[in-house]
């Protein structure tokens, strides 16, 4: 093959349009928070309280009412389940980490529980449905606090850390931490007790040590509740680490097997080493990317109808089609009239949409998920 042609297949097999659709947003917030309900419904959080509801696909982003004595609140968690039911975390010290729930479509709000630790603050939240979740938040008195809003109904206490052998599995070294960019350092499997003990949820950390994953086996499964596979248990995870601006910044899953978590270094975004990981043991053990995204990464995502992950951050936008062992940079389409940088500066994404800093809300146009063809 002549020189110019094989560097042309070579340019296509490692670059395609990014096909971000910017939106318009009633807000400069920082917006961190993001979640695609389905069926053109979608939630947004972010700085001074905001919270963004559209039912048109993003067409028509509206402002909710913000939350009794939240207006400068940290909103870095939203999780919704349909046009009228949704949670919203926020993050800071103490008192200003709190969970609020709406059930008629954000009109008012209900405040759930607020963070008793004076030094705690929350970094992440999920729910499987409209009552069972959890909240993941960083070490107090050396352990990682973890629990649900079942473990606070009627009580004044943070019940998170569970008996002592959950307590001694969360237990960490000082410096140790979890990050609250995306709301997606933590992860749930679809189903809250598996046939057999697996993984069924996950975290990821960093500092001294390096990045980690904490993983927890459900203790009521059909295994000896004192089973050394009870509980929470940790595993190394070969991004960048052993500093508190670098490790594992977002985790997903694809299926009860493949996983992918994404970060690096927030103070070196352009360093693509140690940015991307994948697993194929649900969470157990992790392989580094072969060819990683090419920067800090805050996000990650799988979009099931195109076999296909897409990863963010400050810098860019990539695709794997391999399930994370090889990412590809998605670049704006002149053709569309994109924006230079509609590819970069954003904090977190629920496909397709994707927020970031100053009211900046995008949508990935359904093009830029084709199956890639490399010629």
């Amino acid at each position: 093959m002549p020189t110019v042609l094989l560097l042309a297949a070579l340019f296509a097999a490692t670059a395609a349009s990014a096909q971000w659709e910017i939106q318009s947003a009633p807000t400069t917030a920082d917006l961190r928070g993001i979640d695609n309900v389905g069926k053109g419904i979608a939630w947004a959080s972010g700085s001074d309280g905001t919270i963004l509801h559209t039912t048109d696909d993003g067409a028509h982003w509206q402002h909710c009412a913000t939350p009794p004595d939240a207006e400068k609140l940290d909103f870095r968690g939203i999780q919704a389940f349909d046009e009228k039911t949704a949670f919203v975390m926020s993050t800071g010290k103490g008192p200003l980490s709190r969970l609020y729930k709406t059930t008629d479509g954000c009109k008012s709000w209900t405040l759930l529980f607020t963070n008793p630790d004076s030094d705690g603050s929350w970094d992440a939240m999920r729910f499987r449905n409209g009552s069972d979740g959890y909240v993941l938040g960083d070490p107090v008195d050396g352990h990682f606090t973890f629990g649900s809003p079942q473990d606070w109904a009627g009580s004044t206490g943070w019940k998170a850390q569970g008996d002592q052998y959950t307590q001694e599995s969360l237990a960490t070294m000082d410096g140790v931490h979890a990050f609250a960019i995306s709301n997606s350092s933590l992860a749930l499997s679809q189903k809250d007790i598996h046939p057999d003990p697996k993984p069924e949820m996950w975290f990821g950390t960093s500092g001294p040590g390096g990045a980690l994953i904490y993983y927890f086996v459900d203790k009521y499964s059909d295994v000896n509740p004192d089973d050394e596979l009870a509980d929470w248990h940790k595993v190394s995870v070969p991004l960048a680490g052993d500093d508190a601006s670098s490790g594992v910044f977002s985790i997903a899953f694809k299926n009860d097997a493949l996983g992918v978590v994404v970060g690096g270094n927030s103070q070196k975004p352009d360093d693509s080493a140690g940015t991307a990981a994948f697993s194929t043991d649900i969470g157990v053990t992790w392989q580094a990317a072969q060819t990683p995204p090419h920067g800090f990464r805050t996000a990650v995502a799988y979009d099931a109808a195109s076999n296909s992950w897409i990863t963010v951050g400050p810098n860019g936008t990539d695709i794997s089609t391999d399930d994370g062992r090889n990412w590809r940079a998605l670049r704006p389409n002149p053709a569309l009239h994109e924006p230079a940088d509609a590819d970069r500066n954003w904090n977190a994404l629920s496909l397709p949409f994707i927020v970031g800093p100053h009211g900046r809300i995008g949508r990935l146009r359904p093009e830029a998920l084709a199956p890639h063809k490399t010629p």
